[in-house]
């Protein structure tokens, strides 16, 4: 969440990671959510980097990245825990 106070990047990551909990079906408490939507904007970051594929700016934009990262981190949470 590059260029936001560590306050902001707490509230926009507090919203990721809640609707990337509802989109994937995964229940956690509020401060996981919080840090799964911070982490999930530094993996979709990284992804989205690695394809050379910009979301453009502004919160919105962010708030999809960190989505977007914190569903691929669900995921592979369920693949390496699946039995």
């Amino acid at each position: 969440m590059d260029g936001y106070g560590i306050l902001w990047s707490i509230v926009l990551g507090g919203i990721a990671g809640i609707i990337a909990e509802k989109v994937m079906s995964f229940n956690t408490g509020l401060i996981l959510s919080i840090i799964l939507g911070i982490v999930g904007a530094v993996v979709g970051n990284f992804v989205l980097g690695l394809l050379h594929i910009s979301i453009g700016g502004g919160v919105i934009g962010t708030i999809i990245v960190a989505v977007l990262g914190a569903c691929i981190l669900i995921f592979l949470y369920r693949l390496i825990n699946r039995r």
